[in-house]
């Protein structure tokens, strides 16, 4: 068996080419690595993948509030941003939403809720039941 001698930074070491043969398809591919790395020879046990991590990468989602009124179903309006020059770039108009703690009398209970300034005073005129019941909404689950 041929043997190839790999010379790092302070040691020789000495493979079969047998051994290499799994891990580099020919020995071009060896003088091709150690070329690209301006003259340092590697050994071929660097030459292999590291290990995998035992538990994924996974970054941590958290929920976005979407700012859709839950109530009254208003959302943003796309509109033209126009400048002095008449120039026209589209913007996003969002809708004027307020965070809320509302008596619920028929639950005994104040309830926190993501609300439109206009919900607001709807549920002032009309009363949380009646807003939520025309709204489809169960308040129970709040």
């Amino acid at each position: 068996m041929a043997t190839i001698s790999v010379v790092g930074s302070h040691r020789t070491f000495s493979v079969t080419k047998k051994a290499l043969l799994p891990k580099l398809k020919l020995s071009s591919e060896l003088s091709f690595v150690t070329s690209q790395l301006s003259g340092l020879k590697i050994s071929s046990s660097h030459l292999s993948s590291p290990d995998p991590l035992s538990v994924p990468f996974k970054p941590s989602l958290q929920p976005v509030a979407r700012r859709i009124c839950p109530f009254t179903g208003k959302k943003s309006n796309r509109g033209n941003k126009v400048s002095h020059s008449n120039h026209k770039t589209k913007k996003l108009q969002f809708v004027n939403l307020q965070y809320k703690r509302i008596w619920w009398e028929a639950g005994k209970r104040y309830l926190k809720l993501r609300l439109s300034t206009k919900a607001i005073k709807t549920i002032e005129k009309n009363g949380l039941d009646a807003v939520a019941k025309k709204a489809g909404i169960d308040l129970s689950k709040k």
